[in-house]
């Protein structure tokens, strides 16, 4: 994993549960591809593409797909996209690197079979390239001449169901955690990970399962003015996830414009074990959110020929509402599961899809005086296709406080009260889809769709005025 620059001081711990949304509407259904599986084609040309990790290359530019002159199904290509101009839209192909073959003393230099030019029409695929971080998807408009570094070509933006055409895809790709770029924010994270060709260990010697990643905080909040020193506010504890991209497309009913169904979004298993401490400071106004760490990925995931680029995007941050009065200790895991995503159907245009199944269970809990306090750890989100959003999603996890005197509880069952008090767990969710999954080929959603706003909350404890 790449980690970039660090500054500041680092409140609270990450929801990388990211979109743990803990709601539901549309579902898709379609399973992934075996692994292993190759690419079949019916009486009708319609193919069943299947959806794997792409393969690493090793030397740039990058290989890329196309349908020749619009016509046809897509194909791999021995043309690299060699750099791209996006202000001019403009695009160098050339031609892929010879590669020797045999003994180096005996064997002369062998190359793939030259492939036909790139032509007015063609529609090209390709994963990220020089000039073109996010992938490029384009058409070539105008075909400008030969430079010394292949032929340069005019292009314009395109679709999906351009190159897939009448093609059916559907599978999910797990995210290699050591391609994630964090910038953290404020010093007091670290992060860990695991994939599949080493373990690397989290804090304290802990193994993490085969591609996870984890995030481990320890920060101070903002403390009330008139807190005594042992009141100081902390957020503590890990999040671990094991993030997977999912991608449908099936255009074989729809006669090659645009696909009758589609789907795009994120699923996984998480799981967190974090503390709210301390006597945080009274807010004022809105709700103070700090963000306190950045993440990225733009994973490449491998539609038949077709690379296709993802781009996820997630900022952590910390946000505490609170009188500044009470004094709060407070620990507990949450478990789960989460789906979020967009899904399309001819007819009935896009719908959000968005499910989590949630388990939470406090360790310890006490509060102390009378007051109210809420710490939220959440992440923004965002899923697109090269480069461009089409789903985000604001997911905050929470604990809050209520109380008018002071009462401590214990997993084991023993707690000491006085006074009336509660302690909650829960979340918070809202998000939208956004026009830009038209690049599948549907209709431009000519508004955001709102996931909808959603709020759960559980008990953790709670006691009266009795005395155990």
């Amino acid at each position: 994993m790449r980690i970039l620059t660090r500054r500041l001081l680092v409140p609270g711990l990450t929801a990388l549960a990211l979109a743990a949304t803990g709601c539901s509407s549309s579902s898709h259904t379609g399973a992934a591809a075996p692994a292993g599986a190759t690419t079949t084609a019916s009486a009708d040309d319609t193919q069943q593409l299947d959806v794997a990790a792409a393969p690493l290359e090793s030397s740039a530019p990058t290989s890329i797909a196309r349908t020749r002159s619009g016509k046809g199904q897509p194909e791999k290509s021995t043309l690299k996209v060699a750099s791209y101009d996006q202000a001019k839209q403009r695009a160098v192909i050339s031609a892929a690197p010879q590669r020797r073959t045999g003994s180096p003393s005996h064997s002369p230099s062998h190359s793939p079979a030259p492939d036909k030019p790139v032509a007015v029409g063609d529609i090209i695929a390709s994963a990220p390239a020089p000039g073109a971080p996010n992938g490029l998807l384009a058409k070539v408009t105008e075909v400008v001449g030969k430079t010394e570094h292949g032929t340069e070509v005019k292009t314009a933006s395109t679709t999906l169901a351009s190159v897939l055409k009448e093609d059916k895809a559907d599978g999910k790709v797990p995210v290699d955690p050591s391609s994630v770029t964090v910038v953290p924010l404020m010093k007091g994270v670290n992060f860990s990970w695991a994939k599949g060709d080493g373990l690397h260990f989290g804090p304290k010697g802990a193994k993490l399962p085969l591609g996870n990643l984890r995030l481990d905080v320890n920060a101070a909040v903002d403390t009330a003015k008139d807190a005594p020193a042992s009141a100081g506010a902390s957020v503590s504890g890990f999040v671990q996830l094991a993030p997977e991209v999912e991608f449908s497309y099936d255009g074989s009913k729809s006669g090659g414009f645009g696909p009758s169904s589609a789907f795009l979004g994120m699923s996984g298993k998480w799981s967190s074990q974090w503390a709210l401490q301390g006597r945080a400071a009274a807010s004022t106004g809105a709700p103070k959110r700090i963000p306190f760490a950045k993440l990225h990925s733009a994973p490449v995931i491998q539609v038949g020929p077709v690379p296709v680029v993802v781009n996820l995007d997630l900022t952590c941050y910390v946000q505490v509402e609170a009188d500044g009065k009470v004094t709060l200790d407070v620990q507990q895991d949450v478990k789960g599961d989460f789906r979020v995503g967009g899904s399309y159907a001819a007819g009935k245009g896009w719908s959000p899809v968005s499910t989590s199944a949630v388990h939470s269970t406090p360790v310890t809990a006490s509060v102390t005086a009378a007051g109210r306090v809420k710490g939220a750890l959440g992440a923004e989100a965002s899923v697109g296709l090269y480069g461009a959003v089409g789903v985000s999603a604001d997911f905050a996890p929470y604990l809050r406080g209520e109380a008018d005197a002071k009462a401590t509880a214990s997993s084991d069952g023993k707690t000491s009260v006085s006074g009336a008090w509660a302690l909650y767990g829960g979340f918070d969710l809202s998000g939208q889809l956004h026009f830009q999954l038209s690049l599948f080929g549907t209709p431009v959603i000519e508004r955001r769709i709102p996931l909808g706003a959603l709020n759960r909350e559980w008990p953790l404890a709670s006691g009266h005025a009795a005395r155990q």
